[in-house]
């Protein structure tokens, strides 16, 4: 984290037993240990907190990234739908003009007949 090797973190200590003596040196040692472990912790939660705002910009990113691939590709197929339909007609015109639009039902749905159901069930073969 601090790019410091064997030897600096040696120096550190025979200056801190010089300074602070054997009998403040262990107290000191776990204060600094405690703080050391409070800025790891909060350093770790801002960075998972980064990474998960990061992923969800990617995904939303990709989310839009696929909504205009599909809307491209169903452009794409609306204008060779539209050119088949053209084709059609341009080969046989007479049967252009006699087909009902794609849309509309191929034929009328069948007439209610006026008779009620009987009440006697269906006989059994």
């Amino acid at each position: 984290m601090f790019d410091i090797g064997f030897t600096e973190i040696f120096v550190i200590a025979v200056i801190a037993l010089l300074v602070l003596g054997p009998e403040r040196l262990p107290r000191a040692a776990r204060f600094a240990g405690l703080w050391v472990r409070r800025a790891r912790a909060q350093w770790y939660s801002v960075k998972t907190e980064f990474e998960r705002e990061l992923a969800d910009e990617e995904l939303k990113r990709s989310l839009l990234d696929a909504r205009d691939d599909l809307r491209e590709a169903g452009r794409s197929l609306n204008e060779g739908g539209a050119a088949l339909r053209r084709e059609i007609e341009t080969m046989d015109p007479d049967r252009a003009a006699a087909d009902p639009a794609p849309s509309e039902p191929a034929g009328d749905p069948p007439a209610p007949t006026d008779t009620p159901p009987s009440d006697d069930p269906a006989p059994r073969a």
